[in-house]
């Protein structure tokens, strides 16, 4: 069909910091205004109860001021605690809901003229029996402990909230919650202090919050919304302050913000405009053998700057110079048996800050990547070129909330470097999102590239995104995106819809996407280009008291149908999968997949192998068991068996794998083999890597990454020691080795490099 030429928009221009500065400016004026004048309630009087429920069953917590020194150990042996009465009306989510927890739990909300304090004291009749086995920071397992978690919503919007846990061993967990997405964002560090003891039966924990690591509304007298939450590991058991549905258990009703009770009382101290600098030093002895020409025991040395500055109360902006990201561990090596790009998770700190504010069309959350849905603002496409590192010269961010905006703006300035084809280049990015209804938002993503990787001239994207939450398990968001590239004018929009029910009892998901031939955003990450994707999948999971060892079956059906814009069928699949969730916390799976895949032009799927053009249909069995993370030894086991591509395919792997040492050693072992039996070929695919962890405090540890990988012929270690020594300052000692390993012998030597890293943090 013949199709008539679209007209040539207007390019759009890439923004410029400076720019972006006046439109946030402006914006966050209005929004404070508008935020001094609502009314607050007036703090209660001491001695008041220190929770209440209100007429419509609303939870209030009453926040108690403090005239005395609060010395932050753990052992809860001040005055303020005889005085204060404790919050202990804590409810299940699992494996009972609305049921009281089963050990007595007690926790106090206090502050002073510069701090909040959230304390708690845990009594437990079998102290023998408690999980713990993970001291890092910011680590998911922390939760998978005898842990306490608290939510924090300071601007009292019901969507947005910082959250903080802690376990048993002091392990602790500090993170961003935006528009209500899980997983949060961990990458959030704020400045506070959190120590935990033991007591005869029971352990203990206080918090030390400063009021200017946190960002909240203009006024004196404030009112949050705040949720708390104890978890009984060996119990598996799950309780909070609210109750809340049993869809909202494993860990996500903290991130459930509309459903937190409401803090009062609280009187904070004046926001300031927070200065904090952060110079870092580098040396580093590096070898490449694959350079041109080679490097050799080559000593450098640089340094740097980082600056975070309050431009006002909720609006932050970080500035960078000439930033390095040295200390970050290597990426996770994958096996790939697709004819689509691998996606490698972010991992640099300056732009994990604040990423969710990013997010765009997946509704709540920052989508992660590892689906068909685009990415429209990937930051891994800043500052690294080919797998390799592109030198940053600077660039700042600015991140916040003003009234109902949700803002965000980033530029980057990266240098050229000709050994990977880099070219200088401005990136840019920027966000607003407004709320809506009682849960909802729209917003618009603006991304550009000063120069484009496939044409002469710049790449720009604009696109348009809402989600709209209703009830407590209904959601529908949706997207339309158009890019801009020199040629390539038509044919180039993205849209999706999606509808989930994510209820306990039944789940139901219905979406649709379209990415149409030249939709090119060169600042985000399409893994599967061209393709008109309908999916569906439907889920019964009753739960069975009278089965006192299991919680939940589960079974599911789900389809996926794709096509390209030519109308062809690429790609046909139907799932079908029954499990058992049981009261322990393992999981079984087992699957049934039925799919086809057509093949336009050959596929080189291995060394020697590639596959002609043609179709071929697959069944699939598959059988996964997952370890509970309380476990010694936790963990999915997998095995993958059926046809493929016209011959047959093996996987088994093991998965997320821990095998705990000690609770301050471990070993992280993970396992993918694949054999490969084709009428074109048989060839093995294998992926081993171990990560060993030694844990000497929640911020000072060391791991040790190894990694092998048939596919790509390597293997490489990376060693890395981080040391928190002052609150946001850290030492980073890291060394990287990479080898072929298709000699024979020790494998040959690629590239290497030794880094120490030092960041001091200077706060005004």
């Amino acid at each position: 069909m013949h199709h008539q030429p679209r007209p040539v928009l207007p390019r759009l221009p890439v923004l410029r910091l400076s720019q972006v500065l006046l439109l946030v400016a402006s914006l966050s004026q209005a929004g404070l205004a508008a935020a001094a004048d609502q009314a607050l309630p007036s703090a209660p009087q001491p001695g008041g109860a220190t929770q209440t429920r209100e007429g419509d069953g609303q939870v209030v917590i009453h926040a108690t001021r403090i005239r005395e020194d609060l010395r932050v150990d753990g052992r809860l042996d001040e005055p303020a605690y005889e005085a204060v009465a404790p919050i202990d009306d804590f409810v299940q989510v699992e494996p009972l809901a609305g049921v009281p927890v089963t050990e007595r739990t007690e926790a106090w909300v206090l502050f002073d003229d510069r701090t909040l304090y959230v304390s708690g004291r845990f009594h437990d009749r079998s102290p023998e029996r408690w999980v713990v086995n993970e001291m890092r920071r910011d680590i998911p397992n922390v939760s998978n402990a005898e842990s306490f978690g608290l939510m924090l919503d300071t601007f009292h919007d019901r969507r947005n909230g910082f959250m903080f846990e802690v376990n048993a061993l002091g392990g602790f967990i500090d993170g961003q919650i935006t528009n209500e997405g899980f997983p949060p964002s961990t990458d959030w560090n704020p400045i506070w202090n959190v120590r935990v003891s033991r007591f005869e039966g029971g352990w203990s924990f206080e918090m030390a919050i400063p009021f200017r690591s946190l960002r909240y509304g203009a006024g004196r007298e404030q009112t949050w919304g705040i949720n708390m939450r104890r978890i009984v590991r060996y119990k598996n058991e799950e309780a909070y302050i609210v109750p809340l549905p049993q869809s909202l258990g494993s860990r996500r009703g903290l991130m459930q913000v509309s459903s937190a009770a409401t803090l009062e009382g609280l009187e904070l101290p004046p926001g300031g405009r927070n200065l904090d600098v952060k110079p870092f030093g580098i040396s580093t002895l590096s070898t490449d053998r694959r350079a041109v020409p080679v490097v050799s025991n080559a000593l450098g040395g640089d340094a740097g700057l980082d600056v975070k500055y309050g431009l006002t109360q909720n609006i932050v902006a970080d500035l960078t110079l000439n930033t390095d990201f040295a200390q970050v561990e290597v990426d996770t090596q994958q096996v790939n048996l697709t004819r689509f790009s691998l996606f490698f998770p972010e991992k640099r700190e300056f732009f994990l800050e604040g990423q969710g504010i990013f997010a765009f069309g997946t509704g709540a959350g920052a989508n992660t990547g590892g689906g068909d849905v685009p990415t429209m603002f990937f930051s891994r496409q800043i500052g690294l070129s080919r797998g390799l590192a592109v030198p940053i010269i600077g660039g700042g961010r600015l991140t916040g909330k003003s009234g109902p905006w949700t803002i965000g703006a980033l530029n980057i300035q990266t240098d050229s470097d000709p050994q990977v084809g880099a070219r200088t280049t401005n990136f840019t990015a920027l966000r607003l999102r407004r709320d809506i209804l009682r849960r909802s938002a729209v917003g618009v993503l603006f991304t550009g590239r000063s120069h484009s990787t496939v044409a002469e001239g710049s790449n720009q994207t604009l696109g348009v995104d809402g989600a709209f939450s209703f009830f407590t398990n209904l959601a529908i968001s949706a997207y339309v995106a158009r890019t801009w590239t020199p040629d390539r004018i038509g044919r180039d929009l993205s849209y999706r819809g999606q509808l989930n029910y994510s209820g306990d009892r039944y789940g139901l998901q219905l979406e649709h996407l379209t990415i149409q031939e030249r939709f090119n955003p060169e600042v985000g990450f399409v893994r599967r280009p061209n393709m008109r994707k309908t999916s569906g999948l439907a889920r019964f999971s009753p739960r069975t008291p009278s089965l006192p060892a299991v919680r939940k079956l589960v079974a599911e059906a789900g389809f996926t149908y794709v096509e390209n814009n030519a109308g062809v069928v690429e790609s046909r699949e139907q799932v079908g999968t029954a499990g058992i969730d049981f009261q322990n916390s393992d999981q079984v799976r087992v699957s049934v997949t039925q799919s086809y895949e057509f093949l336009a032009r050959p596929f080189a799927i291995a060394s020697g192998v590639s596959i002609p053009v043609g179709g071929y249909p697959f069944t699939t069995l598959g059988l996964r068991y997952t370890l509970g993370q309380q476990r010694p030894l936790a963990g999915t086991a997998s095995l993958d068996v059926g046809s493929f591509y016209a011959g047959h395919k093996t996987t088994a792997g093991l998965s997320g794998g821990r095998l705990e040492i000690t609770p301050q050693v471990m070993v992280e072992p993970g396992v993918s083999v694949n054999v490969v039996d084709l009428p074109f070929g048989r060839f093995t695919a294998t992926l081993l890597n171990a990560r060993l962890v030694y844990t000497m405090t929640p911020r000072l540890f060391f791991t040790g990454l190894a990694q092998y990988n048939s596919s790509n012929h390597t293997v490489s270690s990376n060693l890395r020691l981080r040391w928190e020594y002052l609150p946001g300052s850290e030492l980073f000692v890291v060394y990287t080795d990479e080898r072929n390993s298709e000699v024979h012998g020790f494998p040959d030597l690629n590239n290497r490099a030794f880094v120490v890293k030092a960041t001091r943090l200077l706060r005004f």
